[in-house]
């Protein structure tokens, strides 16, 4: 635990943040001004429309990207200062992704597809098999290990690709669209599981999401519209 935590500080806290990208010579402000705190074990829903700068935002908390401007704290730990090299490294240790389109390995089963980040890691081959099956077990795939997503229904692919996220036992599981494939049966089982590794698990989350079935199962929604956040939605 830092040095923040124990004082009580949020996991996650974002002071004055900017990004602005180039084009030419147009300067385009994605985030403005934007100040942020995510308690340990909050799950936390992102909403606002296409272009709000939902995903650039889950990106800057991710070490993915540098801030223009301000400071990204993640469990005290400032990553806007520190290089990419130490930022892949960082990541590695802290952080899980779940994406909207998966992002599976057609050519790896569920167990493989899951073992990906844990080869980043000093764990040996027994370890890491050990870490496939908690965490294919957790989404309850563990039947599904030796089968390759061409194989898996979308909700079973998602479900994998949350395991994968896990299975690093990450600070911080961030989920892009997570249901945003998925039909209405198929994604109320991935926000089930979300809020059992919430719940159950004590998993910090934050979910960028655009549909308000989906926000509602979250803890706190925040809603980030021009590139700055509001407690409700944009009028």
């Amino acid at each position: 635990m830092s040095e923040n935590q124990a004082n009580g500080g949020p996991l996650v806290r974002l002071d004055g943040v900017e990004k602005v990208f180039h084009r030419g010579t147009e300067e385009i402000r994605v985030l403005s001004e934007l100040h942020l705190e995510v308690a340990e074990g909050e799950f936390l829903a992102l909403m606002g429309p296409s272009g709000s700068g939902k995903s650039t935002l889950l990106n800057l908390i991710g070490g993915l990207d540098h801030p223009t401007k301000g400071t990204v704290t993640i469990a005290g730990e400032r990553i806007d200062r520190m290089s990419d090299r130490a930022l892949s490294g960082w990541r590695a240790r802290h952080i899980g992704f779940v994406f909207q389109l998966y992002n599976l390995m057609p050519t790896l089963s569920a167990e493989r597809n899951v073992e990906l980040p844990l080869l980043l890691t000093h764990l040996g081959k027994a370890e890491r098999r050990q870490h496939v099956a908690t965490a294919l077990a957790m989404v309850g795939l563990a039947h599904r290990a030796k089968y390759f997503p061409r194989t898996l229904s979308g909700g079973e692919q998602q479900r994998v690709g949350i395991a994968r996220g896990i299975v690093t036992d990450p600070t911080l599981l961030l989920c892009d669209e997570p249901t945003g494939d998925l039909d209405r049966k198929a994604g109320d089982e991935v926000l089930n599981l979300l809020q059992a590794l919430n719940r159950e698990q004590g998993k910090t989350i934050i979910m960028v999401t655009h549909d308000p079935h989906a926000s509602a199962r979250a803890s706190r929604t925040v809603h980030l519209d021009k590139g700055q956040l509001g407690d409700e939605p944009a009028k």
